[in-house]
């Protein structure tokens, strides 16, 4: 596959970024001329992500999220890091309902949804080291948006 476009952004890991870093991608991913509902697929895989950074990486406390994303030909990489506490079990963790913070009122399904909207979610993460997410969406083939 070859990089037709990059990106890379760090924000504070504010509750606030969440949708800034959803209209970024979905923003920088436009460029592919997806579908609406390819584009709503990956804004809402990319709030889940960036919501676990915030409340489960960083407890709601200060620290910078790593995004990037890689433009295909066909699609979108996106990469979502912080430097937070980490996952102990990340099989245990992507489990549906499963949640690290039921005083919350989560529903425990972040990694569900990103599973069901994206091709492909890889989660790599070490207990007081961080996490990282790579999620892989492809866009179903239609002409690229021509630019005047």
């Amino acid at each position: 596959m070859q990089i037709k476009n990059e990106m890379r952004l760090d924000f504070a890991s504010l509750s606030e970024n969440e949708a800034f870093a959803r209209v970024v991608v979905a923003a920088f991913a436009a460029q592919l001329n997806p579908t609406i509902e390819e584009l709503a697929d990956v804004k809402t895989a990319v709030s889940e992500a960036v919501t676990n950074a915030i409340i489960h990486g960083y407890e709601n406390g200060p620290g910078t999220i790593h995004l990037s994303a890689l433009l295909f030909e066909d699609g979108i990489k996106i990469e979502i890091e912080d430097d937070g506490r980490g996952i102990a079990d990340v099989e245990q963790a992507r489990m549906p309902f499963y949640t690290s913070k039921p005083e919350l009122e989560r529903s425990g399904m972040g990694f569900t949804v990103m599973e069901n909207f994206m091709d492909e979610v890889e989660v790599h993460s070490l207990p007081g080291k961080g996490t990282r997410i790579v999620m892989l969406r492809r866009f179903e083939a239609r002409d690229p948006i021509v630019q005047v």
